[in-house]
């Protein structure tokens, strides 16, 4: 059974257009990389959990702030390795990201040096136009972002 991860498309309205935000993964694998590396805030759905529910915790454990809503349903997206499932909803909010808080998680860094450093869940993140989200989405979750802007012809 492929694993479930929910999340968050926020979107708010800037200077006359449309705005999503977008999250970077932390720790030293994302670093350098920045096209085709940005994710929605989200994160996997434990077992028993309601799924907005928990796109809201992750949402909240991956930038400190839990949009109230309203939550509109976007959709449930297979990922390109076959093994996640996506489903996500958006949410109109107004993020300050110089204001981000994420979690941490720790690995071993450098590889097989024994040490354990500590790295953000989420280093930093930004908003963008629909256009430019499409270049910085990871390409599984670039569906997302279609469907999305489908509704939302006018963007």
């Amino acid at each position: 059974m492929a694993t479930r991860s929910a999340g968050l498309l926020i979107h708010r309205q800037h200077e006359g257009r449309l705005e999503v935000l977008l999250v970077h993964p932390g720790g030293p694998y994302w670093a350098k990389k920045d096209d085709g590396s940005w994710s929605i805030p989200k994160g996997l759905v434990d077992e028993g959990e309601d799924e907005l529910s928990a796109a809201r915790r992750e949402v909240r454990e991956e930038i400190g702030h839990t949009p109230e809503g309203p939550f509109t349903f976007i959709g449930s997206y297979k990922q390109p390795s076959g093994g996640k499932i996506v489903i996500a909803w958006s949410v109109p909010a107004e993020i300050d990201i110089d204001r981000i808080v994420s979690n941490s998680f720790a690995m071993e860094w450098p590889p097989r040096s024994g040490l354990t450093q500590e790295f953000p869940e989420v280093d930093r993140a930004a908003w963008f136009s629909l256009y430019e989200a499409d270049v910085k989405l990871l390409a599984g979750q670039r569906p997302i972002l279609r469907d999305f802007a489908a509704a939302h012809p006018a963007a």
